[in-house]
């Protein structure tokens, strides 16, 4: 695992954003298409902030999907991530293709239809957080590191969605949904590169967890220590709690 400590959040999502454009550039030049997963929420803010307003990158050549949605969520609400991505990066660089997970949908059966999209071919890039609790995707502790399914139906965990509402998307946990649709850990994995990218203090114990200790489904994103080729963009808050402090 590559670590990238940048000199704070927006710095961190330039860096995240240009390297994620040069991910794309290749897999576009190298087969025509490129294929890429997107996160969600308040730590992606200025990563895709920066990503689509660089100039160059060839979304028109580029598929993407999502990591996770809410179950029972209507689009129209503010915590969707189907609106999160049109607002933030699908409707700002009109890609080839964008295969959204409907929550309001039959959960299997979107489970079903867009994980059969999802593994029709491999995945270039796939860009991805680490929650306060260390979940990947909404793949909450302990996750399942064995499934083989590309979409599952999960239940949130306390903290999980303590920290929507920490974040601002509901006005309290009774209102954050305590079921989502989330991209396996297997999934994820299969991804040819990951970039993490993971501001803020609230996120230090679980950046340490993941990065420092065992891999564990106790700890999601500690599975990221077995990928061969993950970066993680940290910011001085978000690495405190590292014993090392790699830099650039």
């Amino acid at each position: 695992m590559q670590i990238h400590i940048l000199s704070d959040s927006k710095a961190l999502g330039r860096q995240a954003a240009a390297d994620a454009a040069q991910a794309i550039g290749d897999a576009v030049a190298a087969r025509g298409h490129a294929r890429i997963i997107a996160a969600t929420g308040a730590s992606q803010f200025h990563f895709l902030e920066a990503l689509t307003a660089l100039p160059d990158v060839p979304w028109p050549q580029v598929e993407i999907f999502h990591l996770d949605e809410y179950l029972g969520l209507p689009a129209t609400h503010p915590a969707s991530f189907r609106r999160y991505l049109y607002e933030r990066l699908v409707d700002r660089v009109r890609p080839g293709r964008f295969h959204a997970l409907d929550g309001e949908g039959d959960p299997a059966l979107v489970c079903q239809t867009v994980g059969r999209e999802l593994t029709a071919a491999p995945i270039d890039v796939a860009f991805v957080g680490i929650g306060e609790n260390a979940h990947l995707a909404f793949n909450d502790p302990p996750a399942d590191f064995e499934t083989t399914e590309p979409y599952l139906i999960v239940t949130l965990d306390e903290a999980c969605r303590r920290q929507q509402v920490g974040e601002g998307w509901f006005p309290t946990i009774a209102d954050v949904p305590e079921r989502a649709i989330s991209m396996s850990v297997h999934q994820i994995l299969q991804s040819r590169r990951i970039l993490c990218i993971v501001p803020d203090r609230r996120k230090a114990e679980a950046v340490r967890a993941s990065v420092e200790g065992p891999v564990t489904p106790q700890v999601p994103a500690s599975i990221l220590q077995t990928h061969p080729d993950t970066t993680l963009y940290l910011d001085p808050e978000s690495a405190s709690l590292l014993r090392r402090q790699p830099r650039g």
